[in-house]
């Protein structure tokens, strides 16, 4: 359950608060990063995640929005220029709404504990990754290197909105998901400057 006080609902949530259970919440990236936290020897870089409930709160009760997703919900992997016209208008409603108070407060209160200057990463965490009979790495966008409250708020909304590229659109109509369920958690995560970099297969691709 997400955290509640005095009537308040926490949309931000540390790294070390959150692991697996909080899935959909947080995301796949977000679940994936709290239970890194609590591995002995891992050194996870600092941030938090906004939690989908913050995407709920910002799209809910937006009617040309929800009018624009029942469009949508009728198209065919096929309809490809309908698809781009409609996700683009989506688009531009999520990322033209302004982040609420509450929640733009409670984010400004996690960067307070981290110097202006750094940088962060701004990553997109949906509660559908990495599924036994999907993938949806790279259907939502990532911004690297955001300085500074505002253009983190900025980039908050664009992953927010990432969730109705036309890529990402076409792929959930193509497996069957419905676009009203996939909720949108964001990672915002200080940036480092590794040694070494790279990406591990714990699985063999191949065989799958």
């Amino acid at each position: 359950m997400i955290k509640r006080r005095k009537n308040i609902y926490t949309y931000v949530l540390d790294f070390h608060t959150i692991d697996r259970s909080k899935v959909m919440l947080a995301g796949g990236k977000g679940a994936n990063l709290g239970e890194l936290c609590k591995v002995r020897g891992i050194r996870v870089p600092d941030g938090f995640c906004i939690t989908t409930e913050a995407y709920k709160k910002i799209t809910a009760n937006n009617q040309e929005l929800n009018t624009l997703l029942d469009e949508l919900a009728h198209f065919k992997a096929a309809d490809r220029e309908n698809i781009s016209e409609i996700s683009a208008s989506i688009r531009r409603i999520i990322e033209g709404t302004p982040i609420p108070a509450d929640i733009a407060g409670e984010i400004a209160g996690h960067l307070a504990k981290f110097d202006k200057k750094d940088a962060f990463a701004v990553r997109s965490s949906a509660t559908a990754e990495d599924l036994p009979a999907a993938s949806f790495a790279g259907q939502q966008d990532t911004y690297l290197n955001i300085i500074g409250k505002d253009a983190i708020l900025k980039h908050i909304s664009k992953c927010w909105a990432s969730l109705f590229t036309e890529r990402a659109v076409i792929y959930r109509i193509q497996n069957g998901f419905d676009h009203r369920k996939i909720q949108l958690g964001v990672v915002v995560q200080k940036m480092v400057f590794p040694k070494s970099a790279g990406i591990l297969f714990t699985a063999d691709p191949i065989q799958w």
